[in-house]
């Protein structure tokens, strides 16, 4: 199904209506058509097969010395914001145009980057307005930022995407980067049209089922991911799961990239259960008991790696085999969620096991 098939079905989109019996047959809710699609009614407690897919596409990307940029768009939709492991629910607006995207990476590395990013959009009459992109997760596209925006017509626009200096912990080489603001800006034409035209894939008896869809493959953009647990550093001391995200857990010892000095470096690499999507803006802390000795408690510190990726990790006096170690996640991640993510990271008690 595609939405030039509803243009088809009932006259305009904008500024029309659609008769209730192709909406009914469609799965959409009559009193506000396609911009409020069906929403699985009895959803799981974590990552979960929507009941439909919305298509996208690419306005283009740019450079800013070591930083690339992405810039996407697809169909006003609804998300949920999240502040602590409260949802908000962010409805379409009869006003609004299109869901505005990006995606920033180093691109020595291919490594997405956790960011603050804005975007100031500027019309073919001078006018401009800016606004703060939020960091999301949706089936499609994994980890990425956006937000709905309303733009008063077709025709060009200047868009500018500006990111502030990464608000993470660094290991080299990325240790003296990413501590500016860079910009990249893009000349993009919109046609609502070409945006109403894009794909809608319904899901059918998948829908509400425990799972996700691939991720979209672009040669341009790198894919918003972690690596697998073969893949990572050091040793692997657990792979827990909490709130639905898999929480591996690994040690590093000796001298490394990872701490000054030498001696071992505990970290956590969480991850989405499905394709491996990075979870940035966690909080995270780590308590290891010992038999005849005090419980030490320390925060991980959020950082960025080229290898790992978003993780997060504290160097360590010693840690033995026979020691228990607790992840307590303070703060899911605080990113806003399309269909299919909304339920999951929210409530994560913590994981143990014993070293060894």
């Amino acid at each position: 199904m595609r939405r030039r098939d509803l243009l088809a079905a009932g006259g305009a989109l904008v500024g029309g209506s659609l008769m209730a019996g192709c909406l009914e047959r469609l799965g959409f809710q009559t009193q506000s058509a396609w911009r409020d699609p069906p929403l699985v009614e009895d959803r799981p407690d974590g990552v979960y097969y929507p009941a439909l897919v919305e298509g996208m596409g690419l306005y283009g990307t740019s450079t800013d010395r070591d930083l690339g940029f992405a810039l996407f768009y697809s169909f006003p939709h609804r998300f949920w914001n999240l502040t602590g492991s409260r949802r908000t629910k962010v409805v379409v607006r009869p006003e609004d145009s299109l869901h505005l995207m990006a995606s920033v990476w180093d691109t020595a590395t291919e490594t997405v980057l956790p960011v603050d990013l804005s975007a100031e959009i500027t019309d073919e009459a001078g006018e401009t307005k800016t606004t703060n992109l939020w960091p999301m997760l949706s089936p499609n596209m994994g980890f990425h930022y956006g937000d709905n925006v309303a733009l008063p017509g077709a025709g060009d626009y200047e868009i500018t995407l500006e990111v502030g200096p990464l608000q993470t912990d660094r290991t080299e080489p990325f240790s003296g980067q990413f501590r500016d603001r860079r910009s990249a800006t893009m000349t993009v034409h919109f046609d609502p049209s070409e945006t109403y035209a894009l794909d809608i894939e319904r899901l059918g008896e998948q829908a509400g089922k425990r799972g996700t869809v691939e991720l979209m493959e672009l040669e341009q953009v790198p894919a918003p991911t972690v690596p697998p647990a073969s893949e990572l550093p050091g040793r692997l001391l657990h792979e827990g799961g909490s709130g639905d995200a898999k929480l591996l857990v690994g040690l590093v010892d000796g001298e490394s990239r990872f701490r000054e000095g030498s001696g071992p470096y505990l970290y956590v690499s969480p991850r989405t259960p499905y394709n491996r999507v990075m979870l940035p803006r966690m909080s995270l802390a780590a308590t290891i008991e010992r038999d005849g000795g005090p419980n030490t408690t320390t925060d991980l510190r959020a950082t960025i790696d080229p290898e790992l990726g978003v993780f997060y990790g504290v160097p360590l006096e010693a840690i033995v085999n026979g020691d228990t170690v607790s992840i307590e996640v303070q703060t899911p991640p605080q990113v806003s969620r399309h269909d299919g993510y909304e339920t999951a990271f929210l409530e994560m008690p913590p994981i143990e096991f014993t070293v060894g």
